[in-house]
C-alpha cells in the first residue's frame, strides 16, 4: 500500500478508535453522576443497575485496547500518531479503572439505600462535583488537544485530595457521636477513597494529554497520585 494510503487509512483508524473511546467515556461519566445520585437519594435500584452496567465498560475497554494493538500492528505509527494511541492505551485503562472505582460508589449506595439513615457529608458531593467536572475536562482535553483544560484538571486535583483528607476527622467525629453505626460511617468514608482514586486517574489523563502535546512524560511531576484501584 502506497505511502499516501497508509497515513490516510491510520487517520481513519484513529478517528473509529477516538469514537468508541469517546462512547466508553460517556457512559463512565454517566456511571459517575447516577452512583452518587443513588447515594444521595438512597435509591438501591438505580445503584443496582450501574453495577451490571459496568461489564459494558469492561468490554468496550477489551475491544478498544485489541484496536490499538492491530493499529500499532498494521501501520507502525510514528511521532504524533504514536503518542496519540500511546494514549489512547493510557486513557482507556483509565477509564477502565473509573468504570470499577464507579461500581464500587454504587455497591456501597446499594448497601447504604436498605439501612438506617445516616448524614452524608458536605464532601462526598463536592468531591463528586469536582471529580465530574476533572473527568469532562480530561477527555475534553484529549478529544480538543487543549494544554488549559488538562492543566486544570490537575489543578483540581489537589482540592479532591483536601477533601478527602478533612473526611477522616468528620468521620472519626460521627462514630464517636453514633458509635453503633461504625460500619455505616465506614462506608462513607470507603466512598470518599473511592472518588480520590477516580480524581487521580483522571489525572493520568491529564497527564497524557500533556505528554502528547508536549513529547514529555508529566508523570510524578505533581506530588502524592496515586493511580491504584
Amino acid at each position: 500500500m502506497e505511502t499516501g494510503k497508509m497515513v490516510q487509512h491510520l487517520h481513519r483508524e484513529i478517528e473509529n478508535l477516538k469514537k468508541k473511546i469517546i462512547k466508553e467515556a460517556t457512559l463512565v461519566e454517566d456511571n459517575l453522576r447516577d452512583s452518587i445520585k443513588a447515594l444521595l437519594n438512597r435509591d438501591n435500584n438505580l445503584a443496582n443497575k450501574i453495577v451490571a452496567r459496568d461489564d459494558d465498560i469492561d468490554e468496550m475497554e477489551v475491544e478498544v485496547e485489541e484496536d490499538c494493538l492491530k493499529i500499532f500492528a498494521l501501520y507502525q505509527p510514528v511521532a504524533v500518531d504514536l503518542r496519540y494511541l500511546i494514549a489512547f492505551l493510557k486513557l482507556n485503562n483509565d477509564l477502565e479503572r473509573i468504570g470499577d472505582l464507579t461500581a464500587n460508589i454504587a455497591s456501597r449506595a446499594a448497601s447504604l439505600a436498605v439501612q438506617d439513615i445516616i448524614h452524608i457529608p458536605r464532601q462526598i458531593p463536592e468531591m463528586a462535583e469536582i471529580t465530574q467536572k476533572m473527568l469532562k475536562n480530561s477527555l475534553d482535553a484529549l478529544i480538543d488537544l487543549d494544554g488549559d483544560k488538562a492543566a486544570n484538571v490537575l489543578a483540581e486535583d489537589d482540592i479532591v485530595d483536601t477533601l478527602h483528607e478533612s473526611m477522616y476527622s468528620v468521620i472519626g467525629e460521627f462514630i464517636r457521636e453514633n458509635p453503633d453505626k461504625v460500619s455505616l460511617w465506614m462506608e462513607v468514608l470507603a466512598i470518599s477513597r473511592y472518588l480520590e482514586r477516580i480524581a487521580d486517574h483522571c489525572t493520568n489523563i491529564a497527564e497524557d494529554v500533556e505528554y502528547m502535546l508536549s513529547g514529555e512524560i508529566q508523570r510524578h511531576h505533581s506530588s502524592g497520585n496515586q493511580t491504584d484501584s
